[in-house]
């Protein structure tokens, strides 16, 4: 079964994810940051994950802490659920349009985390919402997923729809990337023989 539940509390937040990667892209998000479940929401979708995302932060102060501290978790079920990596195609990318916007997305689920971003937003706040955290986000959930993950913004002039092609690009990889290969469902993509920290 390639699902699990995590959750993580510290003085700031309280966060709970529970991730199937064999599912449909079911999503249920509340994070107190209407505009983070909206690109969560996209993520599940494309990606075809059925996620679920429970968060509660220090939002009086600002929305970093959560947002963050998501990225965290998600990683870290991510990474439960992979498990081994048995089977898994375990690279994918995407380029993907939306209006204005080109994103591309490229990761490889290596256990070797990396985050190579040129994502350019022009403006600094979606309504409430602070552009920067976008790459704390990635960034938390690349280290934490164990991804070599690059995200590049191509095109583009409206900040929505920059971070929305993101998230749907990043939704894509990720699908491709842990859906079982037909032609290898019992064998690690890798000539080492094993996908970790250290392979």
């Amino acid at each position: 079964m390639r699902q699990t539940v995590c959750e993580r509390t510290t003085g700031e937040t309280t966060v709970r994810v529970e991730i199937n990667l064999d599912g449909r892209g079911c999503c249920d998000m509340d994070t107190g940051v209407p505009f983070f479940d909206h690109m969560l929401d996209q993520l599940a979708r494309h990606s075809l994950v059925d996620l679920v995302v429970r968060a509660e932060g220090d939002n009086r102060i600002d929305d970093h802490h959560t947002v963050e501290d998501v990225g965290i978790v998600l990683g870290r079920a991510l990474r439960d659920a992979v498990g081994d990596a048995r089977g898994i195609r375990r690279y994918g990318h995407s380029l993907l349009v939306m209006d204005d916007a080109l994103s591309r997305v490229a990761l490889d689920v290596s256990g070797r985390p990396v985050l190579v971003w040129n994502a350019r937003f022009p403006v600094a706040r979606v309504g409430a919402f602070d552009t920067e955290l976008v790459r704390e986000f990635f960034n938390a959930f690349a280290m934490q997923a164990g991804l070599t993950l690059h995200v590049a913004t191509l095109d583009g002039f409206n900040t929505h729809h920059l971070i929305e092609s993101v998230f749907k690009a990043m939704g894509r990889a990720l699908r491709m990337a842990v859906e079982i290969d037909p032609r290898s469902p019992d064998e690690a993509p890798t000539t080492k023989g094993v996908l970790a920290a250290s392979a």
